[in-house]
């Protein structure tokens, strides 16, 4: 048996114990030879700020600076100063530098952080709790003194029953003083109410005291401590020299806004001055994305980033015949089969509940993604697949919701003027502008407040304009066009010898007047029914021939158009028979 031993044998030779020992000499000699490993790269942090925003119509893109001092070596910028509401797929991190710099990955988390101001809050908190204490301790105070006045009062009120006392069986033989009674009960009475009016005092400034307490209690749980959710980025660097460098951090955030709204100012000329519009366009800005926007360059895009990238997918489309019901068996499932049926459900279910929850995470995990440093930015305004406003100066949007509004843009135009009525539904003429689009940047739909003369007289709506084209504003009733309506002829009646079919006919006449010193051009809107079934026949009547059909692509929809010189009056006579077969029975209706 050999006993275990931590002795080390050296070998038995003794040129090998020497050239062993050398070995190990030699060894330890090149290692402390061997030069300084450098250690890890350490964390450093640094804050940011916001230098532009872009606003899109659902969203918006934040752009960061951050200035940092790099010496030759790795090292790893942690910024903590970003939003919860950062989109992680969105973030990315540019960079200029006077030196050679090299980014190499970017990793982003979300996490829990202290406010900034904590030491401010402990010391407003043991302010706050020592107020409190003092208007509790004197609160108290003010009880203890309504109880002594209460004891007070109770002694008092036994005097007054000093009067109502038995007389004693054996009176005192010598002469005794008779009581001072009316002076004692005016003392009674002068004394008690004394007490009940220091009692009413007290409690009054129990009142006060409590309400104070309950204000600064109030206060104190507004400056508990609170944890705000952040999302910390870390950028790993690379410097071969020692260099100055910005780093450009943007990402975007979803709960912002734009909204697109105009100002229409109609100046409707006089006889020998045209007419002016001015188009003002205005935006709304409003966003809730966890920080403030503090004096910083903000630019309008139309782009939607959430709105798709690619068209949606068509599947084929077939036709068939609907399939004979099968005959239903009238037999139960058997058991096993039942229950083979209800575990695969059950296991299809897990399944697909597992897959969502695998999706959930990975889509939880943040992403790493590498992008290259630059040296430059170019700043481009416009793009032919979106417009962007540059919203001029700097401009501050708080994180409340609150509306912004900024001014974007002012148009000169020169609009042309007309009237346009429809006299069956109303028999007032509307004047309306006929507008040029400018070219360049597209108008975004949106409301338009209109103004004639300096006047509001309400409001209308834009669609998408494109520069170049041409849109109708409406500016409220002419009075100076005078529109008349008459119903020149309204009857039934019935044709062939034995009343094979019925017809109606409806005659109209409509003018217009013009009281303006000037022309001005006219259309005039009305409409015949169309006919929905070949037994039934429309027949347009009326000696005034429409310049317009199907207006609009609306069938049936007529116009007449022309110009009023001043104080000329235009008349149209129009109608329309329609006969259908004496058996039936018609009605009048939208399609």
């Amino acid at each position: 048996m050999h006993r275990a031993s931590n002795q080390f044998i050296a070998p038995s030779k003794p040129h090998l114990a020497l050239s062993w020992t050398k070995r190990i000499c030699l060894a330890l000699s090149s290692l402390a030879l061997l030069p300084t490993l450098p250690a890890q790269a350490a964390e450093q942090s640094v804050n940011s700020k916001i230098s532009s925003v872009q606003v899109y119509p659902s969203g918006a893109e934040i752009t960061r600076i951050a200035k940092v001092k790099l010496e030759p070596g790795d090292h790893t910028i942690v910024l903590g100063d970003l939003p919860a509401q950062a989109v992680p797929g969105s973030i990315r991190v540019e960079g200029k530098a006077t030196g050679e710099l090299k980014i190499g990955s970017v990793d982003s988390r979300r996490l829990f952080v202290a406010r900034e101001d904590a030491l401010r809050v402990a010391s407003e908190r043991q302010t706050l709790e020592d107020k409190i204490q003092s208007l509790k301790d004197h609160r108290d105070a003010l009880k203890g003194r309504i109880e002594a006045a209460q004891t007070q009062r109770t002694l008092i009120s036994n005097l007054a029953n000093l009067p109502n006392r038995p007389t004693p069986p054996h009176p005192v033989t010598s002469p005794t003083q008779g009581e001072d009674w009316p002076n004692l009960l005016s003392f009674i009475g002068s004394s008690m109410g004394e007490i009940s009016q220091s009692i009413l005092d007290y409690k009054i400034e129990i009142r006060k005291v409590s309400r104070e307490i309950k204000e600064l209690e109030k206060k104190l749980s507004e400056l508990v401590p609170r944890r705000k959710e952040r999302t910390e980025v870390k950028v790993f660097l690379n410097a071969k020299t020692p260099l100055d460098a910005d780093l450009v951090v943007r990402y975007q955030v979803r709960r912002a806004s734009w909204t697109p709204f105009y100002d229409a100012r109609l100046s409707s000329g006089t006889k020998t001055t045209p007419p002016k519009l001015e188009l003002t366009r205005r935006a709304t800005i409003t966003q809730h994305s966890g920080e403030n926007w503090e004096n910083v360059a903000i630019t309008l895009s139309t782009t939607r980033p959430k709105a798709g990238s690619a068209p949606p997918v068509l599947t084929p489309m077939s036709v068939d015949f609907v399939p004979k019901p099968r005959p239903q068996p009238t037999m139960a499932p058997p058991p096993a089969a039942e229950a083979m049926s209800m575990d695969m459900m059950e296991s299809k279910k897990g399944a697909e509940g597992d897959g969502h929850r695998m999706a959930m995470g990975r889509a939880a995990k943040p992403r790493k993604r590498k992008l290259r440093a630059i040296m430059e930015n170019t700043q481009v305004s416009t793009t032919p697949f979106q417009a962007v406003f540059i919203v001029p100066g700097k401009v501050s949007v708080a994180s409340t919701g609150e509306a912004k509004r900024v001014q974007v843009s002012v148009d000169n135009l020169e609009p042309t003027l007309s009237v346009r009525t429809t006299p069956r539904v109303n028999p007032k003429a509307y004047l309306v502008a006929t507008l040029k689009m400018p070219k360049g940047a597209p108008l975004m739909p949106g409301s338009v407040s209109l103004f004639r003369d300096g006047t509001f007289v309400g409001t209308g709506s834009l669609p998408l304009l494109a520069g170049d084209e041409e849109h109708h504003l409406g500016f409220g009733i002419d009075d100076l066009v005078r529109v008349r309506h008459h119903v020149v002829k309204d009857s039934k009646g019935e044709t062939g010898l034995i009343s094979s079919s019925r017809t109606q006919t409806r005659l109209y006449k409509v003018s217009l007047k013009n009281l303006h010193e000037r022309a001005i051009a006219f259309t005039i809107l009305d409409q015949i029914p169309v006919s929905k079934n070949q037994d039934i026949t429309v027949e347009r009547l009326g000696s005034s021939k429409p310049t317009k059909t199907d207006v609009e692509n609306k069938r049936g929809v007529v116009a007449w158009e022309g110009t009023l010189k001043p104080d000329q009056e235009h008349v149209i006579d129009f109608g329309y028979r329609v006969s259908w077969p004496a058996a039936r029975e018609i009605r009048y209706g939208r399609h």
